[in-house]
């Protein structure tokens, strides 16, 4: 899916999807909205249902936010710029990825509360397990490691190897056709409600469109989630497949991140003010295309010869050849 014109390493193109999603971060942190209070009551609320080793922390942040608001907003949102710039920046890009493993790690617990993993609230129709960690995983998965040259399954095998990288494939999408099964997602009226509850401050036609979408769902909980799973596992298996069903797999997890983004995610609420990134989504159909198996290599030019079949062919080369022969009338 990732094509590259000759001199242009497919990597190097996700790297600049990956930085331009950091900056699109920062500009997105820049937000008015992130200068109030409602800013810190965000962070905090991640904190619910959470162990309280995982939780108190989450509060701590929040309650920090809130006194220091227009300081640390600011330096969150400069931070994220800096490792969109310095990812973009060809000499800068493995110190980069590597400071923007630490900082995703960091906002997922600080600011996702691990995405509720831990809560029980993880979904993949709303952004579980949370964006950031997805960050982390496209930094280890683009890591410039290798000889750009190198021929490989595909982008994401370059860095880690193809066991690591299906491994990390299959953690994913098999822990996200997990929690499609969870019991707060396969409620009759959950993904109705949830959908419901993305069109708050968006634009008409976004309502419009959410709500087309929840009044599908409607009572249909339980059904959407064992489809949604199935597709997932899906994805999950389809690396370990040839390349044609690769693709196949791939395609379709390019189908459902759009679903997600549009319907589940509201295109991350962005168009709402209150987003601090474009959410899972786009993440996903990134990590799909750093998965994309290469194109196979063309037929090999054929050489000038005779028409016919080949052993006519090789019959008239050898003619030919007796006819130049010396000595022959």
């Amino acid at each position: 899916m990732v094509h590259a014109s000759p001199g242009t390493d497919a990597r190097r193109v996700l790297q600049l999807l990956l930085a331009a999603t950091w900056l699109l971060d920062g500009l997105l942190q820049y937000q008015s909205f992130m200068y109030t209070q409602a800013f810190g009551q965000m962070i905090g609320g991640t904190a619910a249902g959470n162990p309280g080793v995982i939780a108190d922390p989450i509060r701590w942040n929040a309650a920090l936010v809130a006194h220091h608001l227009v300081l640390l907003n600011t330096v969150f949102a400069t931070v994220q710029l800096l490792l969109g710039l310095g990812i973009a920046y060809r000499p800068a890009v493995r110190v980069a990825l590597a400071a923007s493993i630490a900082w995703s790690l960091g906002v997922w617990w600080f600011g996702e509360g691990l995405g509720g993993v831990l809560s029980g609230g993880a979904s993949p129709v709303s952004g579980g397990p949370g964006a950031v960690i997805l960050y982390a995983l496209l930094a280890v998965l683009l890591w410039p490691a290798g000889r750009p040259g190198v021929t490989a399954p595909s982008v994401a095998f370059r860095a880690v190897g193809a066991p690591a990288a299906r491994l990390l494939w299959l953690v994913l999408w098999g822990s996200l056709a997990y929690f499609a099964l969870t019991p707060a997602n396969r409620a009759p009226q959950a993904l109705h409600d949830m959908i419901v509850s993305m069109t708050g401050g968006e634009p008409g036609w976004v309502t419009w469109l959410e709500s087309q979408a929840a009044a599908v769902l409607a009572h249909q909980g339980l059904t959407a989630s064992i489809v949604l799973a199935v597709a997932l596992i899906a994805i999950a298996a389809g690396v370990f497949l040839p390349p044609p069903l690769a693709r196949s797999a791939l395609i379709l997890a390019l189908v459902v991140a759009a679903f997600i983004w549009v319907f589940g995610e509201a295109f991350g609420q962005i168009l709402a003010g209150g987003a601090t990134d474009p959410n899972s989504a786009p993440l996903l159909a990134l990590l799909a295309l750093a998965y994309w198996p290469p194109a196979t290599a063309g037929p090999r030019a054929r050489r000038p010869q005779a028409d016919g079949p080949p052993a006519m062919a090789a019959g008239q080369a050898e003619g030919s050849a007796m006819d130049a022969a010396p000595g022959k009338p």
